[in-house]
């Protein structure tokens, strides 16, 4: 004959079953939130402080583990959203930060490299790349404006061309449109001569000056991060091998 305890002890765990079987049924067929949402991007997404302007997907250009050296030149993606309007013109330069912590360092200067960059009436913003720019004290000799040709639906960005070497540069974005760089881009943003070692991990500081607006927008562009993983080391010879 079964004890009073023991019976009890086996109704408990029949509830407990019975509960876990009905927590299992209630996800039956429901689809999970993490299914449906989209990727994260590691560039970094942020606004001007009037909404004027969006900036999507900044980073810097993943190269390798070892990043880019001090005094040399990393390329960065970004993407520029003009929800105006009217047309404004960005500046983009690049300034140590007082209290810069050791993983960000600053460029001596941002220029544009390579050709004409298009510009596309904006859409909803998703993250995506662009490249604008010009260092404070320097010459603007960079200026994007519409080209006469281009229609109301379709407008264009020119960028003066390069000379021998990088431009500070400044980029007019026409009302309601986006101008957007990408690494395999005609027209690149570069960050050249950086201050210090950069590389996965580390950030770059950059100043956004959005035209009309006396706000400058101080941001840190994360390094990116590598779309498939680093080669392993090579292995000792002969190091698994029996004695």
């Amino acid at each position: 004959m079964r004890s009073l305890g023991t019976r009890r002890v086996a109704q408990a765990a029949g509830a407990a079953m019975v509960a876990v079987i009905a927590l299992a049924g209630c996800s039956a067929g429901q689809v999970a939130e993490t299914a449906i949402l989209k990727a994260p991007v590691s560039g970094l997404n942020t606004q001007s402080p009037d909404g004027g302007l969006l900036i999507r997907n900044l980073q810097v250009l993943y190269n390798n583990p070892a990043g880019y050296k001090s005094g040399s030149d990393a390329p960065l993606e970004l993407g520029l959203f003009n929800q105006t309007q009217q047309s404004i013109t960005v500046t983009i330069s690049s300034r140590p930060q007082p209290d810069a912590r050791a993983n960000i360092v600053a460029a001596q200067q941002i220029g544009l490299s390579g050709g004409a960059a298009a510009a596309s009436p904006s859409a909803n913003p998703e993250p995506t790349g662009s490249r604008p720019d010009a260092t404070s004290g320097l010459p603007s000799e960079q200026v994007d404006t519409p080209s006469p040709g281009a229609s109301s639906g379709t407008p264009t960005v020119a960028a003066t061309p390069t000379k021998a070497a990088l431009e500070p540069a400044r980029i007019t974005i026409p009302a309601l449109s986006n101008v957007t760089f990408l690494a395999d881009g005609k027209q690149s943003l570069v960050a050249q001569g950086l201050t210090g070692d950069l590389r996965p991990g580390y950030s770059l500081s950059l100043t956004i000056e959005v035209s009309g607006s006396n706000q400058p927008l101080e941001v840190t562009a994360p390094f990116a991060i590598p779309t498939s993983p680093a080669s392993r080391a090579p292995g000792i010879e002969d190091e698994n091998s029996e004695e």
